[in-house]
């Protein structure tokens, strides 16, 4: 258990470098969970570090040779929107810092997008009318 706390502290210590706001850590599904203000941007599983990404900045993560964050479902293997971070920015806040920041504007826009008004859709009217 502590050296779980011990890497949940030093990723901790790694995004801190964002200076966003208060970064809440919470247990979650055998993992931790890292949010700032209830938006989640990152997550400790299966001993790594994951950040929170979109279409917008998946790319990158790409290019760097990061991993997604897949499991096995009931259903059979499943993916989420986060992927690792390269190896050399588990080296300081400094190197973490630019991926950190990606991962916090994707859960910007993610918390963005459910935060619109959903459109409703037009409801067709039966016509109750009989035929002649």
């Amino acid at each position: 258990m502590s050296g779980q706390n011990d890497f949940r502290d030093y990723c901790l210590e790694l995004l801190g470098s964002l200076r966003q706001g208060e970064i809440a850590s919470k247990k979650m599904f055998g993992g931790t969970s890292f949010s700032i203000d209830g938006k989640t941007f990152a997550i400790i599983a299966f001993d790594q570090l994951w950040l929170k990404v979109d279409d917008e900045c998946r790319a990158e993560f790409e290019a760097a040779k990061c991993r997604i964050f897949t499991y096995e479902g009931k259903t059979g293997l499943r993916t989420m929107n986060y992927y690792t971070v390269p190896e050399e920015a588990m080296e300081s806040a400094a190197l973490m810092r630019p991926w950190a920041m990606l991962g916090w504007a994707a859960a910007l826009r993610a918390a963005a997008e459910k935060s619109k008004p959903k459109a409703k859709r037009a409801s067709v009217k039966k016509n109750t009318e009989k035929p002649l």
